[in-house]
């Protein structure tokens, strides 16, 4: 008799049957779905107070309406600025002129430390599970005009913002293959 070997992501025992078009697909009968919305951050320090105030008070509201079983994730997200140093260097390459290669030298520096002490972009969540597509098209769509009716902007999450939430929560931080998972 063969033996299962136990894997070492948490996330193969979690019963996802696929990714799609921003959507996680669950196993089993009840046909369950789990999607949601991204909300880009905003500083809202840097507003004046009345604007600040006016901000939460919106956000009140809008977590208020919501009449159905939700999470608030917030993830964290490595920072790939390979593109950017590349150009960079491009760039210096391309200098002559001694001030502008020493500041370009400078932002060289900067880039390279960022790349050195891992960081991360901070990223808004609001998830919730739902059968009915039409239901969960509404959510999406009532979501996103809250929260714009609020000063933010959010989207619907896409296939890469639920395999980095499941990467991070289940396997911490470590990406993985996902079997059965769709690309």
């Amino acid at each position: 008799m063969a033996t299962k070997q136990k894997s070492k992501y948490t996330n193969d025992d979690i019963p996802v049957k696929s990714i799609t078009n921003g959507v996680i697909y669950l196993e089993g009968k009840q046909n369950l779905k789990v999607t949601g919305v991204k909300i880009m951050p905003r500083n809202i320090f840097i507003l004046d107070p009345n604007m600040q105030d006016a901000i939460i008070s919106n956000l009140k509201t809008v977590y208020n309406v919501i009449d159905y079983e939700f999470w608030i994730i917030v993830a964290d997200r490595p920072v790939d600025i390979n593109v950017y140093l590349s150009e960079l260097e491009l760039l210096y390459n391309r200098t002559t002129d001694p001030a502008r290669r020493k500041i370009i030298n400078q932002d060289l520096s900067k880039a390279n430390m960022f790349m050195n002490n891992n960081v991360v972009d901070t990223e808004y969540f609001l998830l919730f599970k739902e059968r009915d597509d039409d239901l969960i098209n509404k959510r999406i769509r009532n979501l996103i005009n809250n929260f714009a009716n609020a000063g933010l902007t959010a989207f619907q999450t896409t296939n890469d913002d639920l395999r980095m939430i499941l990467d991070n929560f289940l396997n911490g931080g470590v990406t993985t293959n996902f079997g059965t998972v769709l690309s």
